[in-house]
């Protein structure tokens, strides 16, 4: 499931959250009956693509270039259990760097926050197969959610 709730968790104290939902399903599952910890990384990735891809003004528009991950860190505070109700991806910026950005990620429900991870994310250029600073436009988009 892929619905998108773009900044509606900012405050002045706090910075917008992009929200992705993610359904839970039975080949998610490992042996102990609970979300698979692989499985729980995917969902960060399905949330960080519908986040890099949220903000063009018209669809279709991409405000991010070329990405790759460069580290990936999660804490797994608790597991994940089949049900019915998705459960929400909340993702937003910690730091902004010439080249790289961080995001920052909860897995969580109204009662349990299952995850906390972190992901920096570095410009990349195709052609010459190495890094690139971010631009303005993406710079700016990630302003919002910092």
């Amino acid at each position: 499931m892929t619905q998108i709730d773009a900044g509606a968790v900012g405050t002045e104290s706090a910075p917008a959250r992009h929200v992705h939902l993610a359904q839970v399903r039975y080949a998610d599952l490992d042996p102990q009956h609970h979300v698979n910890n692989v499985r729980m990384l995917t969902y960060l990735e399905d949330a960080r693509v519908s986040f890099l891809r949220y903000g063009g003004a018209v669809e279709g528009d991409q405000v991010f270039g070329a990405m790759v991950v460069a580290r990936q860190e999660a804490d797994y505070v608790a597991p994940l259990l089949p049900r019915t109700d998705p459960v929400r991806v909340e993702l937003w910026v910690t730091e902004v760097r010439n080249a790289s950005f961080t995001l920052a990620y909860e897995i969580l429900d109204d009662d349990r926050v299952y995850l906390r991870a972190r992901t920096v994310l570095v410009g990349f250029d195709v052609a010459t197969q190495s890094a690139r600073r971010l631009d303005a436009t993406e710079r700016a988009f990630l302003a919002a959610y910092a």
